[in-house]
């Protein structure tokens, strides 16, 4: 989709700018034009990708379970623009384990990423869109996951079901404000260093994909950037699916069956 400028100047801060989506996303961002605050835990990696884009964002490492690491990336944000534009909540964990094997230090580990900090970072960027006078779009990445329990991940399923009513509640408080607060599930794209994934899991659910494909480095960040633009300025509160219908049910294989008329 051709923007014609629309996000020349614009101002957006992206969390988990190091991961394979955040990475996608700001990619695509500084492509509009975007003037981009990117935020990570990992200081090598964040650097290494910044290096790697036009006209060099500004990068600060976060660690998003701690209160003053949070202040200091919404300070950040402050001081080079104001007001962002655009907030991106993408950072996420997604640890696997059993209910019964994980302890509360890692289940407030999940929440305080997946969960606290979309509050605290939406909160924060929501009061400086408000101070400066001007609206803006949060864009919070969920996950198909919210919608179906999976073992081993509870955790993690809970925090994206959290995070989408979480979506819901900003959107309705801050649309007399012009903010417009919605939710992108992006689709199946291994890569992720934090949750390295087997070629038998990858293979696997590539094959359940309906769609027949993993999501490519096009799909979420176009989502996003629709979500951002003004074409999508009566959506808020809404819960787009990027995943090739991977949310909506699984393609199963049959060998000794005939493929349909």
């Amino acid at each position: 989709m051709n923007y014609e400028g629309e996000f020349d100047g614009k101002c957006a801060v992206i969390t988990g700018a190091a991961g394979i989506y955040g990475r996608w996303m700001a990619e695509a961002f500084a492509a509009e034009g975007m003037r981009l605050l990117l935020s990570d835990a990992d200081a090598a990696g964040l650097d290494a990708f910044a290096a790697t884009l036009p006209n060099r964002p500004e990068t600060i490492v976060t660690d998003l379970t701690r209160d003053a690491d949070l202040e200091a990336l919404l300070s950040r944000a402050e001081a080079l623009f104001g007001a962002p534009d655009i907030l991106v909540n993408n950072a996420g964990v997604f640890p696997s384990g059993w209910l019964l094997d994980i302890d509360l230090a890692e289940w407030d580990r999940i929440m305080g990423v997946n969960l606290r900090a979309v509050f605290a970072l939406t909160r924060g960027t929501a009061r400086q869109m408000i101070a400066a006078g001007k609206g803006g779009s949060v864009i919070n990445v969920s996950s198909g996951a919210s919608r179906k329990m999976r073992t081993t991940v509870v955790p993690y399923c809970t925090s994206k079901t959290a995070l989408d009513r979480l979506t819901k509640g900003f959107a309705l408080e801050l649309a007399r404000f012009g903010i417009r607060v919605n939710a992108l599930e992006p689709g199946f794209a291994p890569g992720s260093a934090a949750s390295p994934l087997t070629d038998a899991h990858v293979e696997a659910t590539t094959a359940g994909i309906p769609l027949g494909r993993q999501s490519g480095p096009a799909d979420a960040p176009g989502a996003a950037l629709w979500l951002a633009s003004q074409a999508a300025s009566y959506v808020t509160g809404a819960t787009l699916a990027v995943d090739g219908g991977n949310s909506i049910g699984t393609s199963a294989v049959f060998q000794d069956k005939k493929e349909p008329l």
